[in-house]
């Protein structure tokens, strides 16, 4: 795979497959919302049990440091309600999760009906961007906002 770009001798990574997307997720993860996240099984895990790595925001800055506490793989169809909620998206709903991300796979040419996937949860351990912190509140708004405003329910009491 080549040598990955590191932060202070640690792992770099950006959610999601574009700029705004990175910043979102980088967000709601600063703001403490986002505690999960999921990858296409067929690209093999992006982590370790304990391993902390630095999340970056859309334009590379590094935002935050996390660690992994569990990594599991399931079948897409096997994420419950309430680790798609951990993933902190959206009106943080199973419907939300679902439709994002099979979209997200869709995208990048990885979605089956029964596809695998591994679900990992972490947490953030330093906080290495305060002005970025700072604006996460109100990205956690925005996002809650412009879900309800997709005709998703608020705070996950959605249809299924």
């Amino acid at each position: 795979m080549g040598d990955s770009p590191t932060y202070e001798g640690l792992k770099t990574f950006k959610f999601g497959d574009s700029a705004e997307l990175a910043d979102r997720l980088a967000a709601l993860v600063v703001a403490g919302v986002k505690t999960g996240t999921c990858s296409a099984a067929v690209h093999g895990p992006d982590a370790e049990i304990g391993e902390r790595q630095i999340c970056l925001n859309g334009a590379g800055t590094p935002v935050c440091e996390i660690e992994t506490l569990e990594m599991q793989t399931l079948p897409f169809t096997a994420v419950t309600p309430e680790m798609a909620a951990l993933e902190g998206e959206g009106d943080l709903s199973y419907r939300y999760w679902r439709e994002a991300h099979e979209a997200y796979y869709r995208r990048e040419g990885t979605w089956a009906p029964d596809m695998d996937v591994i679900f990992e949860t972490f947490r953030v351990t330093r906080i290495l961007d305060s002005a970025f912190a700072d604006a996460a509140p109100k990205a956690l708004k925005a996002e809650r906002a412009e879900a309800l405003a997709n005709g998703y329910t608020a705070l996950g009491a959605s249809h299924g």
